[in-house]
């Protein structure tokens, strides 16, 4: 019973690593443009497909199919941001019509990726070059899979990498100026438009990584891959609190454990419900979230 515990727990923080890869990306783009991006997902799927294809057509490498799924999803996310979000100018950092319309046009966005990609490759599967064929690591009676280590230790990378940039740099110094004074930033000579799409191509970035990681271990790639990276991050985010860094690392790991912990003990059918569940009543009771920010990025 306690090896069960320990192995499940250990799962859990292992599959919430690539949860808290995809709440960061969603909580920058949150962060700075006050709103939700429905086609995160989306562009990561389409980064997934651009790399899928490439392994069919020229059997690439692994760190080849990383890069051609990173910029596949930059791609993606800088046609999102200029089609969705460019258009309303100043305004897409303020509540509003404009936010509204933003998020619709991104959702429709979504839907197009998704036709492109089953025209593309209509097959609903397709396998995916794995990231590691070896044996699991073993520790005592405890089993722990290279993969997740490698998603792990990206996860740490990524999120000591995002902090030294948003706290110890001139770019990261002009996100918070924005952040916090859009109107004053542009005053001061900042280029808000531009510190947008720098934003969007970094969260797509980390998006398309996170992406990578998860189809390379799970050896394939479908169309779901948008719908299930959008729901995951965003749950991930919210349970972790909208805006916050650190959140969005809480926020994965918890939904990680909270998976890991539902199935071992309800089954597979009820891992999702349970996740669910646990959100709505978090967010009836802390409706901040398990770290709510005190800025729209927090450090």
């Amino acid at each position: 019973m306690l090896v069960d515990l320990l192995q499940n727990t250990l799962d859990g923080l292992m599959l919430g690593s690539a949860y808290a890869l995809l709440a960061l990306g969603f909580t920058l783009i949150f962060g700075v443009l006050r709103r939700a991006n429905l086609s995160y997902g989306a562009a990561i799927m389409f980064g997934a497909y651009c790399a899928t294809w490439a392994s069919l057509r020229f059997q690439s490498g692994l760190l080849v199919l990383a890069v051609i799924t990173i910029a596949g999803a930059v791609l993606a996310g800088a046609y999102v941001e200029r089609l969705c979000f460019a258009p309303h100018g100043a305004r897409a950092l303020r509540p509003g019509n404009a936010a509204i319309a933003s998020m619709v046009a991104s959702f429709a966005v979504w839907m197009q990726f998704e036709e492109i990609v089953t025209l593309w490759l209509p097959q609903h599967l397709y396998a995916f070059p794995a990231l590691f064929e070896g044996e699991s690591l073993a520790f005592g009676p405890l089993a722990l899979r290279v993969e997740s280590l490698i998603t792990l230790a990206c996860a740490a990378v990524i999120c000591a990498a995002l902090w030294l940039l948003l706290y110890r740099t001139r770019f990261g110094l002009a996100v918070r100026a924005v952040i916090d004074q859009p109107a004053a930033a542009g005053l001061a000579g900042i280029n808000v438009s531009w510190v947008l799409v720098r934003v969007f191509a970094l969260a797509s970035a980390i998006g398309g990584l996170a992406g990578y990681l998860v189809v390379a271990t799970h050896g394939q790639v479908t169309p779901m891959l948008g719908m299930w990276s959008t729901l995951k991050g965003m749950l991930a985010m919210m349970i972790g609190g909208l805006g916050s860094l650190p959140g969005a690392i809480v926020g994965g790991l918890a939904l990680g454990l909270i998976e890991a912990h539902s199935q071992w003990f309800l089954g597979p059918q009820s891992r999702d419900l349970v996740s669910y569940l646990l959100l709505f009543v978090l967010l009836a009771v802390h409706p901040a979230g398990l770290w709510p920010r005190s800025k729209p990025v927090e450090s």
